[in-house]
């Protein structure tokens, strides 16, 4: 009895240092979890702004690179570079900051956050994309009335071509991170770079020829050309920040969204019409008019709304905020029983036929309601 009491404590004692052991681990891997999810927050709320910083230091190198190139050859399709690359380096710094900015945290004067300041840095990034273009074609005019010698072609095109890459993978880099976490400032700073790059391969495509040829008139005919791309750059990104700034409805954005609700859609959603969606970053604000049978009770109500809340975190986790204008759906003047999917109903008029499909067209629609 003694030995059998000694084995059963020793048991008991094994076991309770076994729950211990097993606690004090989950706790450790919960701590872990934490803070590797700690570290994936930081490294999204971050990520955008070291990409950005990055990018900035490797266009100052590159922009003191051209003006040496510019020093030795007086060309001025060098020196249309080099004043696109001061157009890089002011607009990476209001870039970077305009990225700083926006992830600051909704306040009461700002109860849609600060990520709009990103289309502003974007617009003014296009305004002197633009005015670069105008001052090359400018400096191009002038060297076709009055041409200058050009020395030391073949030093010029080894800097520029070395320049060009970089731009390039620079370019390539910010706009997949602008991409994936929906920031436009990173996807136009990435688009301007690449533009960039383009007018690179042309410029040193125009030295080469120029250094065999040694025609002087092909050097301006360069900057007229790469500045008229240029210009055209600058004008692309400015309408397209433009339409942000003033809430243009996003189609892509509102086909996608329509998509994701018709693989989730539930029966008690009649139809979702009178759709806006405001973008402010990569955050989504979004309103819109859900009918439903019209009687429903309030918490009945509120669980169908919930659904739909679901559905769309799902799809855009936190960046979605999503507000829900519940419609009965006896107020209209088009009748929606032949649209309505629950076979239940004890107040049905019209026979199911089919249901409607959630579109970008239904999504726009302001249905019209019976007047009092």
């Amino acid at each position: 009895m003694l030995i059998f009491g000694i084995l059963k404590f020793r048991l008991t004692l094994s076991y309770s240092c076994f729950l211990t052991r097993l606690k004090i681990s989950c706790t450790s891997f919960h701590s872990f979890l934490t803070s590797i999810l700690g570290i994936m927050e930081l490294t999204e709320n971050k990520l955008k702004q070291r990409v950005q910083r990055n990018i900035l230091t490797v266009s100052v190198l590159i922009l003191v690179g051209k003006f040496i190139a510019y020093y030795l050859t007086n060309s001025v399709g060098v020196l249309t570079d080099a004043m696109e690359s001061i157009v890089n380096v002011v607009a990476g710094a209001i870039s970077l900051f305009s990225l700083c900015l926006s992830k600051k945290p909704k306040d009461q004067n700002h109860p849609f956050g600060h990520g709009k300041i990103e289309l502003i840095s974007a617009s003014i990034e296009g305004i002197l994309i633009s005015i670069a273009g105008g001052m090359i074609i400018y400096e191009g005019i002038k060297r076709l009335l009055v041409p200058t010698d050009i020395q030391k072609i073949d030093v010029g095109i080894y800097i520029i071509a070395v320049s060009g890459l970089l731009n390039y993978l620079m370019g390539w880099y910010s706009i997949a991170v602008g991409k994936k976490y929906d920031s436009i400032a990173l996807v136009a700073g990435g688009k301007h770079l690449q533009s960039d790059t383009y007018s690179t391969i042309g410029l040193v495509a125009g030295l080469v020829l120029l250094y065999f040829t040694g025609i002087a008139w092909i050097d301006s005919a360069m900057a007229l050309i790469f500045g008229s791309v240029i210009i055209i750059t600058g004008i692309s990104i400015l309408r397209k920040t433009t339409d942000n700034l003033l809430d243009k409805a996003d189609i892509n954005l509102l086909a996608d969204l329509a998509d994701t609700l018709n693989r989730n859609r539930k029966p008690e959603w009649i139809d979702i019409h009178n759709v806006k969606v405001l973008k402010s970053g990569n955050s989504l604000y979004m309103d819109c008019d859900l009918t439903i049978p019209w009687y429903y009770n309030i918490e009945q109500g509120h669980k169908i709304g919930a659904r739909l809340q679901e559905a769309m975190k799902a799809k855009y986790a936190d960046h979605a905020v999503l507000n829900i204008h519940l419609d009965p759906c006896n107020i209209f003047e088009t009748p929606k029983c032949n649209k309505c999917m629950c076979t239940d109903c004890p107040y049905r008029k019209e026979k199911f036929v089919a249901v409607e499909e959630i579109n970008v067209t239904t999504f726009i629609r302001n249905e019209v309601e019976f007047s009092e």
